[in-house]
């Protein structure tokens, strides 16, 4: 059974940094897209950086790129998010998800979600 488990969520005030983890078990992940989503408040849920599991090449939403670096540890089978420089507005609930294809941003994609870690960066 895949589990993807969550952490590192927190309160920090804005400019500030944190780094989420998401344990990930229960299968290989090598033909996988690891995905990082978040759902903000009154908001739909939405893509924020994606890793290849095998290879390591990355994407990122326009509004993290350069501030959010996703990276994986294939020992420790985790993926990690680290967030500088936090703005208010990136406040939401953050969401590890696995997908089985190179498409990293669609979330019609991913077949396993963790049950994800609640951000909150205040002004």
């Amino acid at each position: 059974q895949v589990q993807l488990v969550e952490s590192g969520g927190g309160l920090v005030q804005a400019g500030g940094s944190l780094r989420l983890s998401c344990a990930a078990s229960g299968r290989t992940f090598n033909d996988y897209t690891m995905g990082w989503f978040r759902q903000g408040p009154g908001k739909e849920r939405e893509f924020v950086a994606g890793i290849r599991w095998s290879g390591g090449w990355t994407y990122y939403d326009m509004s993290v790129k350069g501030r959010f670096t996703i990276s994986r540890d294939k020992a420790k089978n985790t993926v990690y998010l680290q967030m500088n420089s936090l703005k208010p507005e990136d406040t939401a609930v953050y969401y590890c998800a696995a997908n089985p294809t190179p498409q990293a941003s669609a979330e019609s994609f991913y077949r396993y979600w963790g049950q994800g870690t609640q951000v909150t960066v205040s002004s």
